[in-house]
């Protein structure tokens, strides 16, 4: 029932969602997939970015019911807490990659979909795509951290919206909200999302370090402005050291910023 398809293409890493049945709703196998394929990225270091991505045209439905409803009867049980605790570490795992992460979000992202989708750092939707939360909807507390996951990149109202009122969100009304980067036609959503993810992979050296800073200054929590530019300091003047020994050029091959090209011998 379901798994996680992986591939690395030009240094960025695909995970596809596969469980097209329940629309990529997430079995417990699916998680601990995921965990260890986050882990083999981070101690990949030619990798720079990541997409992830649902097979069939959709994004993720959630958990899979069909594995709770052989769960133990009580939700509150030993068992039942170490089945939340594998779905909660697959969102902080994903979250926490040392890499810039980029959601592809087309069909519908819902409950668990929708917390994962909103771990990555950007989301790239398809204009009809459904963003859903689902839970109240369901009798069910929002879990995974959702308010904080949703009020970090729209803010308290949106939170209140999805959150509390359950109101659906297209990829269009999420790309003016601010929880989304772009909304474009269904079918460009996952090359979109690779383009920009290779943008981050051509250096993943210096990527990797960016992307550290990123995610210690903007948290959450989020440090003030004062520590996070001393806390840039060591870290930039390394990057001015590694241009300086690569003789001033951009990972792109172009000059350096504020730098002249260098003549080539005739």
């Amino acid at each position: 029932m379901g798994e996680i398809l992986f591939e690395v293409r030009a240094s960025v890493a695909i995970l596809t969602l596969s469980n097209v049945d329940v629309r990529n709703a997430l079995t417990q196998a699916m998680n601990e997939e995921l965990i260890r394929r986050c882990d083999e990225i981070d101690a990949t270091p030619e990798i720079g970015a990541v997409v992830v991505q649902g097979a069939g045209g959709t994004f993720c439905a959630g958990s899979d019911r069909r594995e709770w409803l052989g769960a133990a009867a009580d939700p509150a049980s030993q068992a039942g807490y170490q089945r939340t605790s594998i779905i909660y570490r697959t969102f902080l795992r994903f979250g926490s990659l040392s890499v810039p992460t980029i959601a592809a979000v087309r069909g519908v992202a819902t409950g668990g979909g929708l917390n994962l989708a909103l771990a990555a750092d950007v989301r790239i939707v398809a204009h009809e795509a459904r963003l859903v939360g689902g839970f109240l909807q369901n009798g069910l507390h929002p879990g995974g951290g959702l308010f904080t996951l949703l009020g970090r990149s729209a803010g308290r109202e949106m939170a209140a919206a999805i959150g509390l009122l359950g109101i659906e969100i297209s990829g269009r009304q999420a790309a003016s909200a601010g929880l989304a980067l772009e909304s474009l036609p269904d079918d460009q959503v996952e090359q979109r999302a690779w383009e920009y993810a290779s943008i981050a992979a051509r250096d993943p050296e210096l990527t990797r370090i960016a992307t550290q800073s990123y995610r210690e200054q903007l948290g959450p929590p989020p440090v003030p402005w004062s520590i996070a530019a001393e806390s840039d300091r060591g870290k930039q003047m390394w990057s001015h050291r590694r241009r300086q020994d690569d003789g001033g050029r951009a990972t792109d091959g172009s000059p350096g910023v504020g730098r002249e090209p260098r003549a080539t011998a005739p």
